[in-house]
Protein backbone atom coordinates (compact mmCIF):
# COMPACT_ATOMS: atom_id res chain seq x y z
CA UNK A 1 0.00 0.00 0.00
CA UNK A 2 1.49 3.65 -0.80
CA UNK A 3 1.06 6.17 1.77
CA UNK A 4 0.35 9.78 1.40
CA UNK A 5 2.29 11.44 3.89
CA UNK A 6 1.85 15.25 2.06
CA UNK A 7 -2.40 14.26 2.90
CA UNK A 8 -3.46 17.34 4.82
CA UNK A 9 -5.04 16.48 7.81
CA UNK A 10 -7.26 18.91 10.21
CA UNK A 11 -6.07 18.22 13.54
CA UNK A 12 -8.10 21.15 15.19
CA UNK A 13 -10.96 20.47 17.21
CA UNK A 14 -9.26 16.96 17.90
CA UNK A 15 -7.58 18.20 21.90
CA UNK A 16 -4.42 17.91 20.13
CA UNK A 17 -1.49 19.46 22.47
CA UNK A 18 0.16 20.14 19.11
CA UNK A 19 -2.12 22.16 17.06
CA UNK A 20 -5.17 23.52 19.74
CA UNK A 21 -3.25 24.17 22.98
CA UNK A 22 -0.26 25.97 21.04
CA UNK A 23 -2.22 29.72 21.66
CA UNK A 24 -2.37 28.05 25.35
CA UNK A 25 1.28 27.28 25.68
CA UNK A 26 2.48 29.78 23.80
CA UNK A 27 0.73 32.82 24.70
CA UNK A 28 0.78 33.74 21.01
CA UNK A 29 -1.87 32.97 18.24
CA UNK A 30 -1.41 32.13 14.45
CA UNK A 31 1.96 30.28 15.40
CA UNK A 32 3.09 27.07 13.15
CA UNK A 33 3.27 24.30 15.70
CA UNK A 34 7.03 22.54 15.21
CA UNK A 35 7.12 21.66 19.08
CA UNK A 36 5.80 18.59 21.00
CA UNK A 37 6.78 15.03 19.61
CA UNK A 38 4.55 13.80 17.52
CA UNK A 39 3.66 13.68 14.03
CA UNK A 40 0.89 14.87 11.98
CA UNK A 41 0.48 11.73 9.72
CA UNK A 42 -2.59 8.67 9.77
CA UNK A 43 -1.36 5.56 11.68
CA UNK A 44 -0.82 2.10 9.35
CA UNK A 45 -4.17 1.11 7.68
CA UNK A 46 -4.15 -2.24 9.25
CA UNK A 47 -3.94 -0.35 12.97
CA UNK A 48 -6.80 1.77 11.88
CA UNK A 49 -8.78 -1.36 10.81
CA UNK A 50 -7.65 -3.26 13.73
CA UNK A 51 -9.11 -0.29 16.04
CA UNK A 52 -12.50 -0.12 14.06
CA UNK A 53 -13.12 -3.97 14.45
CA UNK A 54 -12.50 -4.09 18.00
CA UNK A 55 -14.76 -0.89 18.61
CA UNK A 56 -18.05 -2.18 17.00
CA UNK A 57 -17.90 -4.50 19.46
CA UNK A 58 -18.95 -2.15 21.67
CA UNK A 59 -17.76 -3.40 24.75
CA UNK A 60 -14.24 -2.10 25.99
CA UNK A 61 -14.86 -3.57 29.63
CA UNK A 62 -11.13 -4.37 31.13
CA UNK A 63 -8.61 -6.01 28.52
CA UNK A 64 -6.22 -8.84 29.06
CA UNK A 65 -3.08 -9.24 27.47
CA UNK A 66 -2.27 -12.45 25.71
CA UNK A 67 0.26 -14.45 24.25
CA UNK A 68 -0.31 -12.74 20.95
CA UNK A 69 0.28 -9.16 22.23
CA UNK A 70 3.42 -10.45 23.20
CA UNK A 71 4.62 -12.45 20.57
CA UNK A 72 3.69 -9.64 18.49
CA UNK A 73 6.57 -7.55 20.20
CA UNK A 74 9.00 -10.18 20.70
CA UNK A 75 8.88 -10.70 16.69
CA UNK A 76 9.06 -7.09 16.21
CA UNK A 77 12.64 -6.71 17.98
CA UNK A 78 13.89 -9.37 16.27
CA UNK A 79 13.25 -8.67 12.56
CA UNK A 80 14.12 -5.09 13.21
CA UNK A 81 16.43 -4.72 15.60
CA UNK A 82 17.86 -8.27 15.48
CA UNK A 83 17.22 -8.66 19.69
CA UNK A 84 16.18 -12.08 21.02
CA UNK A 85 13.68 -11.30 23.97
CA UNK A 86 11.45 -13.37 25.73
CA UNK A 87 7.74 -12.91 26.42
CA UNK A 88 8.56 -12.74 30.27
CA UNK A 89 10.93 -9.59 30.16
CA UNK A 90 8.15 -7.35 28.66
CA UNK A 91 6.42 -5.52 31.59
CA UNK A 92 3.28 -2.84 30.58
CA UNK A 93 3.38 0.29 31.62
CA UNK A 94 1.07 3.59 30.00
CA UNK A 95 3.88 5.38 28.92
CA UNK A 96 7.63 5.35 29.18
CA UNK A 97 7.97 8.72 31.42
CA UNK A 98 5.77 7.35 33.90
CA UNK A 99 7.51 4.35 34.01
CA UNK A 100 10.84 6.39 34.42
CA UNK A 101 8.75 7.90 37.35
CA UNK A 102 8.43 4.23 38.73
CA UNK A 103 12.14 3.08 38.22
CA UNK A 104 13.70 5.96 40.20
CA UNK A 105 11.54 5.41 42.80
CA UNK A 106 12.06 0.78 42.51
CA UNK A 107 15.99 0.92 42.28
CA UNK A 108 16.69 4.27 44.20
CA UNK A 109 16.32 6.55 47.25
CA UNK A 110 15.88 9.99 48.17
CA UNK A 111 19.17 11.44 48.21
CA UNK A 112 20.96 9.13 45.70
CA UNK A 113 22.62 10.52 42.76
CA UNK A 114 21.50 9.79 39.10
CA UNK A 115 23.06 10.71 35.52
CA UNK A 116 21.87 11.90 32.47
CA UNK A 117 23.45 13.23 29.91
CA UNK A 118 22.38 16.92 28.88
CA UNK A 119 20.94 18.34 26.14
CA UNK A 120 18.34 15.51 27.11
CA UNK A 121 14.80 14.84 27.26
CA UNK A 122 13.47 17.16 29.70
CA UNK A 123 11.41 14.93 31.86
CA UNK A 124 14.89 13.41 32.75
CA UNK A 125 15.83 15.97 34.78
CA UNK A 126 12.20 16.28 36.06
CA UNK A 127 11.92 12.69 37.30
CA UNK A 128 15.25 12.61 39.38
CA UNK A 129 14.39 15.73 41.02
CA UNK A 130 10.54 15.63 41.82
CA UNK A 131 11.22 12.16 43.41
CA UNK A 132 14.40 14.01 45.65
CA UNK A 133 17.24 12.53 43.76
CA UNK A 134 20.51 14.36 42.98
CA UNK A 135 20.72 15.22 39.17
CA UNK A 136 24.48 14.90 38.05
CA UNK A 137 24.75 16.49 34.37
CA UNK A 138 27.39 14.20 32.39
CA UNK A 139 27.03 16.98 29.15
CA UNK A 140 27.86 15.27 25.73
CA UNK A 141 30.50 17.15 24.23
CA UNK A 142 29.91 19.09 20.68
CA UNK A 143 33.20 17.96 18.93
CA UNK A 144 33.86 19.10 14.86
CA UNK A 145 29.75 20.01 14.71
CA UNK A 146 29.11 16.63 15.87
CA UNK A 147 27.99 14.75 19.51
CA UNK A 148 29.57 12.65 21.48
CA UNK A 149 29.91 10.91 24.97
CA UNK A 150 32.25 12.03 27.71
CA UNK A 151 33.46 8.94 28.92
CA UNK A 152 36.09 10.56 30.86
CA UNK A 153 33.74 13.38 32.82
CA UNK A 154 31.48 10.23 33.15
CA UNK A 155 33.91 7.63 35.23
CA UNK A 156 35.12 11.12 37.03
CA UNK A 157 31.70 11.95 38.13
CA UNK A 158 30.50 8.39 39.63
CA UNK A 159 30.99 7.75 42.93
CA UNK A 160 28.91 5.90 45.79
CA UNK A 161 26.15 7.86 45.97
CA UNK A 162 25.23 6.95 42.13
CA UNK A 163 23.07 4.24 41.66
CA UNK A 164 21.76 4.84 37.92
CA UNK A 165 22.41 6.78 34.53
CA UNK A 166 19.20 7.40 32.21
CA UNK A 167 20.34 7.57 28.80
CA UNK A 168 18.62 8.88 25.65
CA UNK A 169 18.96 5.98 23.03
CA UNK A 170 18.70 7.09 19.85
CA UNK A 171 19.17 10.70 21.38
CA UNK A 172 16.58 13.30 21.55
CA UNK A 173 17.06 16.08 21.31
CA UNK A 174 20.23 16.02 19.47
CA UNK A 175 19.72 12.92 17.22
CA UNK A 176 22.18 10.92 17.53
CA UNK A 177 22.16 7.09 17.37
CA UNK A 178 25.21 5.47 19.77
CA UNK A 179 27.22 3.51 17.67
CA UNK A 180 27.67 -0.31 19.65
CA UNK A 181 31.00 0.70 20.31
CA UNK A 182 30.21 3.87 22.44
CA UNK A 183 26.89 1.91 24.50
CA UNK A 184 29.92 -0.69 24.89
CA UNK A 185 32.36 2.09 26.49
CA UNK A 186 29.72 3.44 28.30
CA UNK A 187 28.58 -0.08 29.70
CA UNK A 188 31.81 -1.10 30.79
CA UNK A 189 32.51 1.97 33.04
CA UNK A 190 28.74 0.95 34.63
CA UNK A 191 29.45 -2.23 35.23
CA UNK A 192 32.89 -1.32 36.49
CA UNK A 193 30.94 0.92 39.43
CA UNK A 194 27.55 -1.08 39.60
CA UNK A 195 25.70 2.05 37.94
CA UNK A 196 22.29 0.39 37.07
CA UNK A 197 21.63 1.73 33.23
CA UNK A 198 17.78 2.80 31.66
CA UNK A 199 17.87 3.27 28.01
CA UNK A 200 15.08 5.08 26.74
CA UNK A 201 14.89 3.81 23.39
CA UNK A 202 11.50 5.08 22.62
CA UNK A 203 13.24 6.56 19.02
CA UNK A 204 14.78 3.45 18.40
CA UNK A 205 12.84 2.51 15.03
CA UNK A 206 13.41 6.30 13.82
CA UNK A 207 16.62 5.61 11.90
CA UNK A 208 17.61 8.03 9.17
CA UNK A 209 20.21 7.14 6.81
CA UNK A 210 21.70 3.74 6.89
CA UNK A 211 22.09 4.16 10.84
CA UNK A 212 21.49 1.17 13.24
CA UNK A 213 20.36 0.93 16.06
CA UNK A 214 21.31 -1.22 19.08
CA UNK A 215 19.35 -1.50 21.53
CA UNK A 216 22.06 -1.41 25.05
CA UNK A 217 20.66 -5.08 26.73
CA UNK A 218 21.44 -6.78 23.17
CA UNK A 219 25.47 -6.32 23.30
CA UNK A 220 25.85 -8.99 26.43
CA UNK A 221 23.99 -10.78 28.85
CA UNK A 222 25.82 -9.13 31.49
CA UNK A 223 24.74 -5.73 29.59
CA UNK A 224 20.76 -7.03 29.98
CA UNK A 225 21.66 -8.03 33.62
CA UNK A 226 22.28 -4.70 34.69
CA UNK A 227 19.59 -2.98 32.48
CA UNK A 228 16.19 -1.69 31.95
CA UNK A 229 15.34 -0.85 28.79
CA UNK A 230 11.92 1.09 28.00
CA UNK A 231 10.31 0.68 25.06
CA UNK A 232 6.85 1.91 23.09
CA UNK A 233 4.83 2.01 19.84
CA UNK A 234 4.46 5.37 20.08
CA UNK A 235 6.97 7.47 18.51
CA UNK A 236 7.12 4.44 15.67
CA UNK A 237 3.84 5.36 14.63
CA UNK A 238 2.58 7.90 16.61
CA UNK A 239 -0.01 6.18 18.99
CA UNK A 240 1.01 8.18 21.74
CA UNK A 241 -2.43 9.13 22.48
CA UNK A 242 -2.72 5.29 23.44
CA UNK A 243 -0.67 5.19 26.29
CA UNK A 244 1.02 2.05 26.09
CA UNK A 245 4.93 1.28 26.64
CA UNK A 246 6.80 -2.04 27.08
CA UNK A 247 9.32 -1.95 29.26
CA UNK A 248 12.25 -4.73 29.42
CA UNK A 249 13.68 -6.03 31.68
CA UNK A 250 15.77 -9.37 31.08
CA UNK A 251 17.48 -9.43 34.57
CA UNK A 252 14.80 -11.36 37.11
CA UNK A 253 14.86 -9.60 40.33
CA UNK A 254 15.10 -5.83 38.74
CA UNK A 255 11.62 -7.31 36.71
CA UNK A 256 9.88 -8.81 40.17
CA UNK A 257 10.94 -5.57 42.03
CA UNK A 258 9.40 -3.66 38.94
CA UNK A 259 6.25 -5.43 38.85
CA UNK A 260 5.76 -5.16 42.86
CA UNK A 261 6.14 -1.40 42.08
CA UNK A 262 3.44 -1.48 39.74
CA UNK A 263 1.32 -3.78 41.62
CA UNK A 264 1.56 -1.49 44.77
CA UNK A 265 0.26 1.55 42.68
CA UNK A 266 -2.45 -0.50 41.28
CA UNK A 267 -1.17 0.54 37.86
CA UNK A 268 -0.81 -2.41 35.45
CA UNK A 269 -3.93 -2.44 33.15
CA UNK A 270 -3.89 -1.94 29.60
CA UNK A 271 -5.96 0.46 27.39
CA UNK A 272 -7.91 -1.87 24.88
CA UNK A 273 -7.33 -0.02 21.54
CA UNK A 274 -3.43 0.26 22.88
CA UNK A 275 -3.31 -3.41 23.35
CA UNK A 276 -4.84 -3.52 19.44
CA UNK A 277 -3.09 -0.84 18.12
CA UNK A 278 0.10 -2.06 19.67
CA UNK A 279 -0.17 -5.99 18.08
CA UNK A 280 -1.43 -4.82 14.77
CA UNK A 281 1.39 -2.28 14.36
CA UNK A 282 3.95 -4.78 15.27
CA UNK A 283 2.77 -7.02 13.20
CA UNK A 284 2.11 -5.24 10.11
CA UNK A 285 3.52 -1.96 10.22
CA UNK A 286 6.79 -2.82 8.76
CA UNK A 287 5.49 -0.99 5.21
CA UNK A 288 4.40 2.18 6.56
CA UNK A 289 7.33 2.83 8.33
CA UNK A 290 9.75 2.15 5.44
CA UNK A 291 7.87 4.57 3.78
CA UNK A 292 7.37 7.30 6.52
CA UNK A 293 11.27 6.88 7.12
CA UNK A 294 12.15 7.74 3.37
CA UNK A 295 9.49 10.74 3.71
CA UNK A 296 11.44 11.64 6.85
CA UNK A 297 14.79 11.47 5.72
CA UNK A 298 13.17 13.87 2.64
CA UNK A 299 12.08 16.29 5.47
CA UNK A 300 15.59 16.65 6.83
CA UNK A 301 17.16 16.95 3.59
CA UNK A 302 14.63 19.79 2.61
CA UNK A 303 14.84 21.63 5.85
CA UNK A 304 18.99 21.30 5.55
CA UNK A 305 19.12 22.69 2.20
CA UNK A 306 16.55 25.46 2.71
CA UNK A 307 18.51 26.89 5.97
CA UNK A 308 21.91 26.48 4.03
CA UNK A 309 20.66 28.39 1.30
CA UNK A 310 18.83 30.84 2.72
CA UNK A 311 19.12 31.03 6.64
CA UNK A 312 22.87 31.04 7.05
CA UNK A 313 22.91 32.27 10.72
CA UNK A 314 21.24 29.09 11.26
CA UNK A 315 23.17 25.59 11.43
CA UNK A 316 21.01 22.38 11.21
CA UNK A 317 23.41 19.40 13.18
CA UNK A 318 22.73 16.47 11.30
CA UNK A 319 20.33 13.83 12.55
CA UNK A 320 21.05 9.99 12.64
CA UNK A 321 17.75 9.38 14.65
CA UNK A 322 14.36 10.38 15.45
CA UNK A 323 11.99 13.11 13.59
CA UNK A 324 13.64 15.83 15.95
CA UNK A 325 16.15 18.03 14.03
CA UNK A 326 18.69 19.87 16.81
CA UNK A 327 19.02 23.75 15.40
CA UNK A 328 22.24 25.44 16.01
CA UNK A 329 21.17 29.65 16.58
CA UNK A 330 23.65 31.15 18.02
CA UNK A 331 25.42 33.07 14.94
CA UNK A 332 22.02 35.46 15.67
CA UNK A 333 23.80 36.47 18.74
CA UNK A 334 20.88 36.61 21.19
CA UNK A 335 20.00 35.10 24.86
CA UNK A 336 17.99 32.40 25.31
CA UNK A 337 14.95 34.51 25.95
CA UNK A 338 15.54 36.64 23.47
CA UNK A 339 15.75 33.58 20.99
CA UNK A 340 12.88 32.24 22.59
CA UNK A 341 10.64 35.79 21.62
CA UNK A 342 12.72 36.18 18.57
CA UNK A 343 10.79 32.99 17.20
CA UNK A 344 7.83 33.29 18.79
CA UNK A 345 6.87 37.21 18.19
CA UNK A 346 8.66 37.55 14.78
CA UNK A 347 8.93 34.32 13.20
CA UNK A 348 5.40 33.02 14.28
CA UNK A 349 6.62 29.34 15.19
CA UNK A 350 6.67 27.02 17.52
CA UNK A 351 9.83 25.45 18.69
CA UNK A 352 11.02 23.70 21.30
CA UNK A 353 14.06 25.68 23.18
CA UNK A 354 16.81 24.30 23.91
CA UNK A 355 17.44 25.92 27.22
CA UNK A 356 14.73 23.37 28.44
CA UNK A 357 17.18 20.67 27.66
CA UNK A 358 19.84 21.99 29.74
CA UNK A 359 22.25 24.71 30.02
CA UNK A 360 24.12 23.21 27.27
CA UNK A 361 21.46 23.78 24.83
CA UNK A 362 21.16 27.38 25.21
CA UNK A 363 21.19 29.26 21.94
CA UNK A 364 19.45 25.34 19.80
CA UNK A 365 16.32 24.62 19.08
CA UNK A 366 14.46 21.69 18.94
CA UNK A 367 11.95 21.48 15.37
CA UNK A 368 9.74 18.54 14.55
CA UNK A 369 9.93 17.90 10.94
CA UNK A 370 7.03 15.13 11.10
CA UNK A 371 4.49 16.85 9.24
CA UNK A 372 3.69 17.39 5.67
CA UNK A 373 6.92 19.23 3.89
CA UNK A 374 4.33 22.31 3.25
CA UNK A 375 4.40 23.12 6.57
CA UNK A 376 7.67 22.77 7.62
CA UNK A 377 8.35 25.49 4.23
CA UNK A 378 5.36 28.05 5.91
CA UNK A 379 7.80 27.63 9.26
CA UNK A 380 11.02 27.80 7.73
CA UNK A 381 9.82 30.92 5.44
CA UNK A 382 8.40 32.64 8.63
CA UNK A 383 11.76 32.46 10.28
CA UNK A 384 13.99 33.08 6.91
CA UNK A 385 11.45 36.62 7.06
CA UNK A 386 12.10 37.28 10.28
CA UNK A 387 16.20 36.43 10.31
CA UNK A 388 16.33 39.04 7.12
CA UNK A 389 14.67 42.12 9.04
CA UNK A 390 17.22 41.56 11.70
CA UNK A 391 19.71 41.69 9.26
CA UNK A 392 18.25 45.07 8.15
CA UNK A 393 18.27 46.55 11.14
CA UNK A 394 21.89 45.70 11.71
CA UNK A 395 22.72 46.91 8.29
CA UNK A 396 21.91 50.28 9.54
Amino acid sequence: MQYNFDQEINRLNTNSVKWDETENIFGEKDLIPLFVADMDFRVPEPVIEAIKKRAEHGVFGYTARDDSYYEAIVGWMKRRHHWEIEKEWIIHVPGVVPALGMIVNTFTKPGDKIIIQPPVYHPFANVVEKNDRVIVPNPLKFEDGRYVMDLEDLENKIDSDVKMIIISSPHNPVGRVWTKEELMQLGEICLKHNVLVVSDEIHFDLLLKGNQHTPFASISEEFANHSIICTAPSKTFNLAGLQTSNIIIPNNNFREQFTNTLESLLIGMTSTFGLVATESAYLYGDEWLEQLLDYLGHNLDFVTDYIQKNIPELKVIQTEGTYLVWIDCRKLGFDRKTLEQFMLKEAKVALNQGYIFGESGDGFVRMNIACRRSILEEGLTRIEKAVKNIRGVNSK
